[in-house]
């Protein structure tokens, strides 16, 4: 069985780091990831210049079956 989480990943270098922070927090409590959806993207802007970059995220992961 898989099952779905969404999540919000942050970075202030790009949406490549705020998908791969994203990933890596998950990690933290997830077990067997299987894949990560990218359903929006968006940007912080000061001053005319973005300061920080967020994905809003679905991760898929399997649940492991009880014997």
């Amino acid at each position: 069985m898989v099952k779905i989480i969404e999540v919000i990943g942050t970075s202030d270098r790009g949406f490549t780091e705020a998908t791969e922070n994203a990933v890596k927090e998950a990690s933290k409590t997830l077990k067997n990831i299987k894949s990560i959806y990218i359903k929006h993207m968006h940007a912080n802007v000061t001053d005319n210049k973005i300061v920080s970059y967020a994905v809003n995220a679905k991760i898929s992961f399997e649940i492991e079956k009880n014997q």
